[in-house]
């Protein structure tokens, strides 16, 4: 009996072991399998997120363009409504500008520190009341005050969506992401060109700001609640890092970067290339083509339109040839530094009463080859260190935005000095663009001296 129930006893073991081993495969592979599909399911999470987020931060860049270039088919109206001559005229447009540059300098320290969510939702808020306060100025003080809290609103919506696809997004894709991010955000210089002059048409000015300025409300509402600084699992593919860095580090890195040589000129070079392009983009335009050259409003919105339709097609294709095909940064960006002096000298030949189909290619490769400046974001990113980023970007972020100031305001400046009786005519245009030429010319040939990364 004891035999049998020993033996009974140990068969059952065996028998219930042998079972046991079969089974383990199976839930192992069921375990496995489990896994995976977790895996899966939080990989395709952030894969869905991150492009929600990328279209969200996109959306306020887009904003961001609309604002800055929207003088240029309302000058006009600005002129009669606010009593402005042609300094006026560049100053108001200029303020936007300097009230955009002056943010970065604590946008660089802040940055990193505090994150692009708090700090774009805050000052898109700042924005918003600038809109407004614009939209009801009767006179070019409040107008001033209007556009300058503007461009403090606007001033962290490029580099805090920088911010998020660096966090966000793979390296090996950052200078074509950056094309994409300023192809979609070129729509709102396209929507400040002629769909503004026929939104003007039907509401005028006044009311089209407001309009807008309720948009941009609930865009920064929504992009507040939805928007995270950075994934909550990082992939390795990714460039996160550490949550945020110390006070102390952020301006130690600041330091660091003011003492790079590569830094001073690549700034220097986008003062030149975005101070240039923008001040004619955003205003200079206009009274260009309707007053110099004879063309209608919606004619000008037009050439205005193709001119960004340039930049919406340049800049994903400068990134895919710098980070695909030539697998440069600094050789692509002294090509086009020296185009852009060209197509200011073929301004400059450009006879009065030109057809305006004549201008369409002139306006298009303008605005192509003027878009492959957005290589000098990630030429600076290489050159600096990953925890640097934020900082680097925003630094010479403020040399491009104080450069459409400086150029908008001084070639106001300059065309009231030289010709106080014909301050819009063909021979202040003319100077103008000579200076421009010459400014871009000089930015090659101090830009063939930045060092490049060896490996892109």
């Amino acid at each position: 009996m004891g035999v049998k129930k020993t033996g009974d006893t140990i068969n059952g073991k065996l028998r219930y072991f042998v079972l046991d081993m079969q089974a383990r495969p199976l839930n192992n592979a069921y375990a496995a399998t489990k896994s995976m599909k977790a895996i899966a399911n939080i990989k395709n999470g952030m894969m869905s997120r991150r492009w929600i987020i990328f279209i969200l931060a996109t959306s306020h860049f887009f904003l961001s363009q609309f604002y800055r270039t929207s003088n240029a088919v309302i000058a006009p109206e600005l002129i009669r409504d606010l009593s402005l001559d042609t300094q006026g005229l560049g100053l108001l447009s200029a303020s936007f500008f300097y009230g955009f540059a002056l943010t970065q300098i604590p946008i660089s320290v802040l940055l990193d520190k505090v994150g692009p969510r708090w700090m774009m939702t805050v000052l898109s808020l700042l924005g918003i009341l600038g809109a407004l306060i614009f939209s009801m100025a009767d006179s070019l003080g409040i107008g001033l005050v209007g556009r300058v809290l503007l461009g403090i609103g606007m001033a962290c919506n490029l580099m805090g969506t920088f911010k998020l696809l660096t966090d966000w997004f793979e390296p090996l894709i950052f200078a074509t992401l950056i094309g994409v991010v300023a192809s979609i955000g070129t729509f709102g210089n396209m929507i400040a060109a002629t769909p503004l002059v026929m939104l003007v048409e039907q509401m005028g000015w006044r009311h089209s700001f407001q309009l807008i300025a309720g948009i941009n409300l609930i865009l920064t509402l929504t992009f507040f609640v939805v928007v995270h600084d950075r994934p909550s699992r990082p992939s390795i593919r990714t460039s996160s890092r550490e949550p945020s860095i110390s006070m102390k580090q952020a301006f130690l890195n600041l330091g660091l970067l003011l003492k790079n040589g590569n830094y001073w000129i690549i700034s220097v070079a986008t003062f030149v290339r975005y101070g240039t392009f923008a001040a004619f983009q955003a205003l200079w335009a206009g009274p260009f083509l309707i007053e110099v050259m004879g063309y209608s409003a919606i004619s000008t919105g037009n050439l205005i339109l193709l001119m960004n339709m340039g930049v919406i097609m340049g800049s994903p294709l400068w990134g895919a040839l710098s980070d695909r095909v030539f697998k440069t940064r600094r050789g692509l960006i002294f090509f086009c530094l020296l185009c852009l002096a060209l197509i200011y000298l073929i301004l400059v030949s450009i006879s009065p009463g030109t057809r305006p189909g004549v201008m369409m290619p002139i306006f298009f490769a303008f605005g192509l080859i003027s878009s492959g400046g957005l290589l000098m974001y990630p030429h600076i990113k290489d050159l600096m260190p990953t925890e640097m980023a934020g900082a680097a970007m925003t630094s010479v972020n403020f040399f491009n935005m104080l450069g459409p100031a400086v150029f908008l305001q001084g070639l106001g400046i300059l065309m009231q000095r030289l010709y106080p009786d014909a301050s819009r005519g063909p021979a202040a245009f003319d100077a103008v663009f000579w200076v421009c030429m010459a400014s871009l010319l000089a930015a090659a040939v101090l830009y063939s001296f930045t060092k490049e990364k060896a490996s892109i």
